[in-house]
């Protein structure tokens, strides 16, 4: 039996190379290129006639969103046996909820889209990683299969080789991640703390009201799910500080980054360290040793595992 094809989407050809090494694929070529009215040709340079198809590509932008649809209806009216698509970073997952009367839940409208790519004969899976909110891989249609894989065994593992033996403090940047940072705690075999927030009724600035555990002369490794601007993490990181910490890391699932973060959060001068996962692009901007930590294994057993079914 043939190896999975596997195609992978313009932003994530950094991302290739490890989920390779991790896994057994044949590399299916695409064809790219630009109209000078800046519309994309693509074409699928290998036949996926009747053979199992991993789609590789994170949506960090709308056009990416494109793609992954665009190539995906193709894989499928190819005659594709099965597709898997590999999404380690989805985006828009904040946006799961409409808060203000009008607002767009942009979160299920792109799942939507991705559901209306049509299925093949032995299905379409999707592989989503670490979501901001469990409950998104239920907004696809049911024609398509979702598997929310978490990213615990990485992080933990990351944290292990960044503290050493050394005593530290799991830390949340508010309430909302408690629960979640007390459960990866608990396999590390540390004292989880997360900060209090307050909003202001009138101007609705959140401020850090307090920290809820003793952290007087501990270091302490600060998670989140996604950094993006950095503000709740350096605000969070601050308030542990003048709580006691001698020293404070930051993780998290997914290395947003937009232009300018990386500067900010090393220019507040509260982060010995910062490091995560190669869930997307903006990982890269992190060269440290030790810095980044690939889920593409997670992706490969997950692949491997749904093929046997």
């Amino acid at each position: 039996m043939k190896e999975p094809l596997l195609f992978t989407t313009s932003q994530y050809a950094y991302f290739e190379p490890a989920l390779f090494a991790a896994g057994r694929f044949e590399r299916g070529a695409i064809e790219r290129k630009a109209f000078p009215d800046g519309e994309r040709y693509l074409r699928l340079a290998a036949d996926s006639w009747g053979r199992d198809v991993v789609l590789l590509g994170g949506t960090p932008t709308d056009l990416d969103w494109l793609e992954i649809y665009d190539l995906g209806c193709a894989i499928s009216r190819a005659g594709a046996r099965s597709l898997s698509i590999v999404m380690p970073y989805f985006g828009y997952a904040t946006r799961d909820r409409a808060v203000t009367r009008g607002e767009v839940v942009t979160a299920k409208t792109r799942a939507r889209l991705i559901s209306s790519i049509p299925p093949c004969e032995a299905g379409t899976r999707v592989f989503l990683f670490d979501l901001h909110t469990d409950g998104i891989e239920f907004y696809f249609g049911d024609d398509h299969v979702t598997h929310h894989l978490y990213g615990w065994p990485v992080i933990t593992q990351a944290i292990r080789d960044r503290m050493q033996d050394r005593p530290y403090v799991l830390g949340a940047t508010d309430a909302g991640r408690a629960k979640w940072v007390e459960s990866l705690a608990r396999q590390l075999g540390v004292d989880p703390a997360f900060v209090y927030k307050r909003r202001d009724t009138t101007t609705g600035d959140v401020s850090v009201s307090g920290v809820n555990a003793d952290v007087r002369g501990r270091e302490v490794v600060l998670y989140d799910d996604m950094i993006r601007t950095g503000s709740s993490l350096v605000q969070a990181a601050k308030a542990y500080l003048a709580a006691g910490a001698s020293t404070i890391h930051a993780i998290a699932s997914h290395l947003v980054l937009p232009e300018g973060a990386l500067d900010r959060l090393r220019s507040s001068g509260v982060f010995a360290s910062i490091s995560g996962t190669d869930s997307h692009p903006g990982s890269r901007q992190l060269t440290e040793p030790g810095s980044v930590h690939s889920v593409a294994a997670l992706f490969a057993r997950a692949l491997e595992i749904s093929e046997r079914r």
